[in-house]
Formats: structure tokens, C-alpha cells, sequence
């Protein structure tokens, strides 16, 4: 840790550390930096060493002959390899502490754009340039672009991840200090790439609350989703009942499906997107392919509002309304109104045979 102080204190493209992977990360940049000084100056000593020692003297020395060694070729293939399986399994150890994806995030949707970040809340919070996040809370970001590649990077969290046309990416950190944070996009975009900046600014929890009720409102994610779930008539084919051409997608997020060419896949959020812009890419199976593409029909925000919307469909059963009711179905008679009963059919009187 004093030695994270020191490079923050006396060099400057040491930035502070903001998010609980920062000293990991950290540590992993100090071990490669000092493994290479170490190897670079033992190597020029050595070199250095050699040709003094064995320069040649006189236009008549000639070098004795020397056998090889099966032990010093076995001894420097061996330690190279085991400080490079220990990069290996460092390296991957970060790279999956950093890419795993959290339980239970507070979920915040990116849209990159010349030159622009463009930020939403769950609750409908909307930001451009500046990111409000609660300290001590993991904060998951789904990004998605509109034009070019962007690649997101906070060097105080030692975070960054590329913005790709046609999928959706995610990145997620842990604030552990409350401050306001520099933001950067780390991909030549175009010409002004260099002022495509913004700043995330950690506040407390109550702080964060204070200003996410005060903030513009205009719908939640979801909601904004739900309704332009039915602007689009997507409601007519995946119906709660499972009685449309679609599948119900009540409980369906996050589940594994079997597709119609063989093969399963997970419905996360690159596979909704996919199915919204290409929906012939990957047919779950026992439905036919009849959706057409919203291929150029909704925006890059408006595809992240229908993923925010199925995503809340996670945890319902098909069938079920928000309010977690049962749809009720016209076959079924109302409590209310109890049905008409219907007279019992009479028991068939024998026939009497007429007597003469």
C-alpha cells in the first residue's frame, strides 16, 4: 500500500485507486514492471560481464571449446516457463475477476456516440458526460453504440472495455471512495475523439438517493420498454397465454433455450438484441420464422429499453401480470359473477308400454 502512495504522490500518470480491483490490478502492473527491470538490468550486466571476461587478448588466442550442459539448458527453458505461467495465471485471474459478471448490480445502460455518453438509470434518470453512482455498490454497465467503436475506460478504476457495433458489451466495478472520477473514450472515434470525456461522480448512499429522486423523470427503463413493446405490436405474437407465434417471455431471461438448428443458448442480453435486429439468427425451437427485423426501426436506446423490459419479465411465470395475478382468460366464468347453472339433464324416463 505505501508503495501505491508514493507512485500516487510522486508520479503523475499514477492515478488514484477507486474501485475495489484497482490494488490488483495494480499489483499485477508493479510485478511485470519490476520483472522487467530486473531481467533487463541482469541481462546488460551479464553481457557486459561476458565480454570482458572472455574478450579476446591476443590476435592468437583462440576460445577453448565448450560442451554443451544438459542442466543449464534445462535450467533456463525451465525458468522462463514458470515466470511466464505465473503472468499467465495472474493475468487470467484479474481478467476473470474483472469480466465476471456480479450478482444482484445496480444495472445502468451506455450508448456511445460521436462524441458523446449517453447514461440511463433504471429508474429513468438520464445523463450525458457525467455518471452518478452509489459508493460501495457494484454498478454493472451495458453498453451499446451507435455509430463507431468506443471503448470506455475510468483509469481511477482500472476498468476499460471496448463499445462494439451490432452487439452489447458489459463492464462492472465497486467504488470504494466517494469523488469525482475521470472518464474517457479509449478508441480513436474521429476527429474528436480526444473530447469525448465525462466524469464519474461516487456519492454516498444517501447523497445518490437525494439525487436520483430529484432527477428528471419520464418513465424507467422497463416502462419505457413495456410501452414501446406494444407501440411496436411485439404484444400480438409473444402473448402472456403462449397462445401467439412467439414465445411467452415471462421467465425466459437469463434461462437456457433450445434452438430450432440444434444447440441451446442463454437469453442475456445479446441474444434479445439479436432476435430484435435479426431474429432469423437463432430460433428457439417449436416456433416458426416469421418475425421481421427492427432492423433500422429502433434506436440503439430504444433496443436497450425492450432488453430492460424483457429483463423484468425474468422472474415472472408466463401468465403473469405486473402485479403478479394470473391473466385471466375468457374461458374461465368471473368470481364476481358466478355463471348461470345449467339445469341437469333429466334422467331418461323409461318408456311404459301403452296399454290396450
Amino acid at each position: 500500500m505505501f508503495l501505491f502512495l508514493l507512485l500516487e504522490n510522486w508520479i503523475p500518470f499514477a492515478p488514484e485507486q477507486g474501485s475495489s480491483v484497482a490494488e490488483t490490478v495494480d499489483w499485477l502492473y508493479v510485478f511485470l514492471v519490476s520483472l522487467t527491470i530486473f531481467f533487463g538490468v541482469a541481462i546488460s550486466l551479464t553481457i557486459f560481464y561476458f565480454a570482458m571476461r572472455y574478450r579476446r587478448r591476443s590476435d592468437d588466442e583462440y576460445p577453448d571449446s565448450i560442451e554443451g550442459s544438459h542442466k543449464l539448458e534445462a535450467l533456463w527453458i525451465g525458468i522462463p516457463f514458470a515466470i511466464v505461467m505465473v503472468i499467465f495465471w495472474w493475468g487470467a485471474s484479474v481478467y476473470f475477476t474483472v469480466f465476471r459478471q456480479p450478482t444482484d448490480p445496480l444495472d445502468i445502460y451506455v450508448v456511445g456516440k460521436q462524441w458523446m455518453w449517453k447514461f440511463q438509470h433504471p429508474d429513468g434518470q438520464r445523463e450525458i458526460n457525467e455518471l452518478h453512482v452509489p459508493l460501495g455498490r457494484r454498478i454493472k454497465l451495458t453498453m451499446g453504440t451507435e455509430d463507431v467503436i468506443h471503448s470506455l475506460f475510468v483509469p481511477a478504476f482500472r476498468v476499460k472495455a471496448d463499445v462494439v457495433p451490432g452487439k452489447l458489451t458489459s463492464i462492472w466495478w465497486e467504488p470504494i471512495k466517494t469523488g469525482k472520477y475521470e472518464l474517457y473514450c479509449a478508441e480513436y472515434c474521429g476527429t474528436k475523439h480526444s473530447g469525448m470525456i465525462g466524469y464519474v461522480i461516487v456519492q454516498e448512499p444517501a447523497e445518490y438517493q437525494a439525487w436520483l429522486s430529484g432527477g428528471a423523470g419520464g418513465g424507467s427503463l422497463a416502462s419505457n420498454g413495456e410501452k414501446l413493446f406494444s407501440q411496436l405490436a411485439c404484444n400480438s405474437c409473444h402473448k402472456t397465454d403462449q397462445s401467439g407465434r412467439g414465445p411467452a417471455l415471462e421467465g425466459r431471461f437469463g434461462k437456457s433455450e433450445a434452438l430450432q438448428a440444434g444447440g441451446t443458448v442463454t437469453i442475456d442480453e445479446n441474444y434479445v438484441r439479436e432476435s430484435i435486429v435479426n431474429p432469423r439468427a437463432k430460433i428457439v425451437a417449436g416456433y416458426d420464422p416469421v418475425m421481421p427485423t427492427f432492423q433500422g426501426l429502433v434506436s440503439e436506446e430504444q433496443l436497450l429499453q425492450l432488453i430492460a423490459y424483457i429483463k423484468s419479465l425474468g422472474d415472472k411465470k408466463p401468465g403473469e401480470l405486473p402485479g403478479g395475478t394470473a391473466t385471466p382468460t375468457t374461458a374461465q366464468p368471473s368470481a364476481a359473477k358466478p355463471a348461470p347453472e345449467q339445469p341437469k339433464p333429466s334422467t331418461p324416463t323409461p318408456a311404459v308400454p301403452n296399454k290396450k
